[in-house]
């Protein structure tokens, strides 16, 4: 499997996007097509002691910034590094793409360059947070911040097929993000998509579910637009450092606490594990009509590898296939693609 990054993509780069998928390939066994500097990337390994073997280099001119308008993708930097990472696995040069790059961009460089599959609507964000019971799948996390009920709908199927494929969930849990539990709470959008839901037989809808519920794994699947999804998102992922920040506070305060954190030293470390959000790897731009990953923007090389591995997950499962045959109206167009 041959798995196209972004080597210029987020805060990092390209150094620890490198040393992330060196790891990679000695943990995943995946090929790497790197999109970038060549001459940048070589000057890196070489100085940093990292194989580039198994990875080739596709030579790019320009890199899409954090501060660049998302449209840049397509018009003044069609040059740079995420622009033909996605033409390529547009192409079927690779069999998917991640990048750490702007996410705008790379929201708008996979509908218009990867392209939607027939009948989605939207593509969206998938961000997986940790819950008490394991594992939650946030979907939009941050793509589109106006929604329609249906597009709410459609993120639901792809939700649920992305956590029984990829992380083995059978007959995932799907919650409405809401103000709360009950039916006739929230705007009309969230009214509306609570009828589509509550409607659809193919899904286990457990209804709305409130921000402090979330954490307690109630549902699988979360459900919102785009907006709601990054609060929650960013939220969530400040909290849970902030936490980790006080108990390290409280266990260095004296020596007696820290004792007490050299015999729960294991234990800690699992916690700070399951709440760190460099574990995932990142997010999968989910109804595109081939793989793209959007990998944190501060991503360092366990980031990044550890995106690989869902996206290898991810191919191997043929989500996109699978979303192509479950949702209402679509079907792949990846033949013509290719």
């Amino acid at each position: 499997m041959k798995i196209i990054v972004d080597a210029f993509g987020g805060d990092n780069a390209p150094l620890e996007i490198i040393k992330g998928c060196a790891e990679a390939v000695r943990e995943y066994d995946v090929d790497i097509l790197l999109t970038g500097d060549e001459e940048t990337i070589r000057r890196v390994a070489k100085n940093h002691n990292i194989s580039l073997y198994r990875m080739e280099i596709v030579q790019t001119n320009s890199v899409i910034t954090m501060e660049d308008h998302p449209g840049a993708v397509l018009k003044e930097k069609a040059d740079s590094s995420m622009a033909e990472g996605l033409r390529l696995v547009s192409q079927g040069k690779g069999d998917a793409f991640v990048s750490a790059g702007n996410s705008g961009a790379l929201t708008v460089g996979t509908s218009m360059i990867v392209r939607r599959i027939k009948g989605i609507k939207r593509v969206a964000f998938g961000a997986i947070l940790p819950t008490a019971t394991g594992n939650m799948l946030l979907l939009d996390s941050g793509a589109n911040a106006e929604c329609r009920a249906d597009m709410l709908h459609q993120f639901a199927v792809m939700g649920s097929i992305y956590m029984e494929k990829v992380m083995g969930v059978s007959t995932p849990r799907i919650g409405l993000a809401n103000v709360g539990e009950e039916e006739h709470k929230g705007s009309q959008l969230y009214q509306d998509t609570y009828q589509l839901l509550k409607a659809d037989t193919t899904l286990r809808f457990v209804g709305n579910v409130e921000g402090r519920d979330m954490p307690g794994g109630v549902a699988d699947v979360i459900v919102a637009d785009g907006f709601t999804g990054n609060m929650i998102l960013k939220t969530y992922e400040g909290v849970a450092m902030y936490v980790m920040k006080l108990m390290k506070n409280v266990f260095y305060k004296n020596t007696k606490n820290k004792l007490a954190a050299a015999v729960m030293k294991k234990d800690l470390g699992d916690l700070k594990k399951m709440m760190d959000y460099n574990e995932t790897g990142g997010a999968p731009i989910m109804g595109a009509l081939k793989p793209v990953f959007k990998a944190h923007g501060s991503s360092k090389a366990n980031t990044i590898k550890n995106a690989i591995r869902l996206t290898k997950e991810y191919v191997a499962n043929n989500v996109v296939e699978v979303i192509s045959k479950a949702v209402p109206g679509s079907r792949t167009e990846q033949a013509k693609a290719n």
